[in-house]
């Protein structure tokens, strides 16, 4: 962990159409890291206007909109790549399996396995420190507001990925790489009407949305309040599952497909 605790901070670049690449930097050090770059020229940008370096790539899955950048960042600066093991991406130069770690500006992230978007998908996470609440870089898998449709892996898999983060500290701060979060709450609010808290995340988000601001990151509280994909048990979320497919004893992992396969043709 850090030798001097000093706080991190984390900067969204907003990339192709509504993809965000995430810039991790301290302060007081030249070297950043960056996650999921779909796209080299707004990093490359971000770096020169900022006289900063590239110290390293995280990477969640195989995706050209999260890997798309990194052979442009490369022959910038030769930096280590890190990603899934296995994945069909061939610009990972340091593998990683579940719990391993990696050391990002002074924060150790552990690897979470998380496959349901696709087979290969991780994400990172990194306990608080004295100024800094825990972090999730989630990619593809946890949204704001959502899920990852699943290109290849199963809904019992998501579902089980979607559980493990969201057991994580209620405090830990979500980054995910899409700005979907109103799409994903309309879905929500169709499912959930009467969730007061997912009422007012439409109202806060939209308001950021209207000023040019992300909505990003959220919380995995306000995740567990307002995502009806980690909500399959909540009663509303249960009943409108239920309702659509006139069975009304499915587990928790059907009514995840059931909410999947709806939000795919919402």
């Amino acid at each position: 962990m850090m030798g001097t605790d000093t706080a991190i901070d984390i900067v969204p670049i907003p990339a192709l159409h509504d993809n965000y690449i995430w810039i991790v930097s301290r302060a007081e050090e030249q070297g950043v890291f960056v996650v999921d770059p779909g796209d080299a020229e707004p990093v490359l940008k971000w770096l020169r206007d900022h006289d900063r370096r590239l110290a390293g790539i995280l990477i969640t899955h195989h995706h050209p909109d999260h890997v798309g950048g990194v052979s442009g960042l490369i022959e910038f600066a030769p930096v280590p790549v890190y990603g899934p093991s296995p994945s069909p991406a061939d610009c990972i130069t340091h593998p990683l399996s579940e719990h391993q770690t990696v050391q990002c500006i002074g924060l150790d992230f552990e690897v979470l396995k998380v496959p349901g978007h696709t087979l290969d998908h991780i994400a990172y996470y990194a306990a608080a420190t004295n100024r800094h609440a825990p972090i999730l870089f989630s990619g593809d898998s946890l949204f704001a507001g959502g899920c990852g449709r699943l290109f290849e892996g199963s809904a019992p898999q998501m579902h089980h990925s979607l559980g493990k983060l969201s057991i994580l500290p209620d405090n830990t701060e979500v980054y995910c790489a899409h700005e979907y979060t109103l799409a994903n709450l309309r879905f929500a609010l169709a499912i959930e009407p009467h969730n007061s808290d997912l009422q007012q995340r439409w109202v806060d988000d939209s308001a950021a949305r209207a000023s040019g601001r992300p909505t990003i990151p959220s919380s995995i509280a306000l995740e567990k309040r307002t995502n009806p994909f980690i909500r399959t048990l909540a009663p509303e979320v249960a009943s409108a599952a239920m309702a659509r497919m006139g069975n009304t004893n499915l587990a928790a992992d059907e009514i995840f497909r059931v909410l999947r396969e709806w939000k795919d043709n919402f």
